[in-house]
């Protein structure tokens, strides 16, 4: 069953992707680029929108910074002073790797202000123009690393879970008004993000195909769109554990060599 409308044909709709100036968000531009959509990206590095829209005729770059509300709201009211959005993403995030006896306060917040509060910001600007209109889609590119605590995860995790509860409230109280609401739980896939780790990264897989996997879950009118399947199966069965079994687990997952 279709918990969304159905996306199949994105000619001539206007998808705003929010942090496509690499990884999952510029391959998910591309791919939308290439389907006929009217693509916005934006992200802080100006020079790498433009790069975009220089191979891409019709994309438009709108650079800003998500921690910023204000630069967040003027964007979207500059968009949509052009026409309706149909799709916003958001895609922007922030990585390191962090531990109880070895992390920073300052990484902690920053994680928060991208991750989460970043997308709030993004929420709060273009959700009364779709709820005006009755219809939008808006999509949270969150992770697996949200279902349950993880070691090296203390200021990730924590964000993700957030997206993750975010966009199931979304979905309860817009469903009803025709708007659609999906979430994206990736697993590893080859980022900038990813490529700080220094440990093995099972059923690793391209932005291109992350990519794909996001484009036939809107077709479907997924809610949730998580991938590589191979993968993500098994973090869902881990999440489904008892404290009793799942806890001992992460602790020695969680050890050093």
């Amino acid at each position: 069953m279709a918990h969304n409308p159905p996306i199949a044909d994105w000619r001539g709709k206007t998808v705003w992707l929010v942090g496509a100036s690499s990884g999952i968000g510029l391959a998910t531009a591309q791919a939308l680029h290439s389907r006929g959509a009217q693509v916005v990206i934006s992200a802080r590095q100006a020079p790498l929108l433009e790069a975009f829209c220089a191979t891409h005729p019709g994309a438009l770059a709108c650079p800003l910074d998500v921690t910023d509300a204000q630069a967040v709201q003027d964007a979207a009211d500059q968009l949509l002073d052009r026409g309706p959005l149909d799709a916003v993403v958001f895609c922007a995030g922030h990585y390191k790797a962090q531990r109880a006896f070895d992390f920073t306060l300052e990484q902690l917040l920053r994680h928060q202000q991208i991750n989460y509060v970043g997308a709030l910001h993004v929420m709060a600007a273009v959700l009364p123009a779709m709820l005006a209109r009755g219809s939008g889609h808006f999509s949270l590119i969150a992770s697996v690393a949200g279902y349950r605590g993880l070691p090296k995860s203390l200021a990730y995790g924590p964000t993700k879970a957030a997206m993750i509860n975010l966009a199931e409230s979304l979905y309860a109280d817009l469903q009803p008004r025709g708007i659609g609401v999906s979430l994206v739980n990736p697993g590893f896939v080859q980022t900038p993000l990813t490529a700080q780790n220094r440990f093995h990264m099972p059923a690793l897989i391209t932005p291109e195909q992350a990519a794909s996997a996001m484009l036939e879950g809107w077709r479907r009118g997924a809610f949730e769109i998580d991938y590589p399947k191979r993968f993500t199966r098994w973090m869902k069965l881990l999440a489904a554990l008892p404290y009793a079994a799942y806890l001992p687990l992460v602790v020695r997952m969680g050890k050093e060599p």
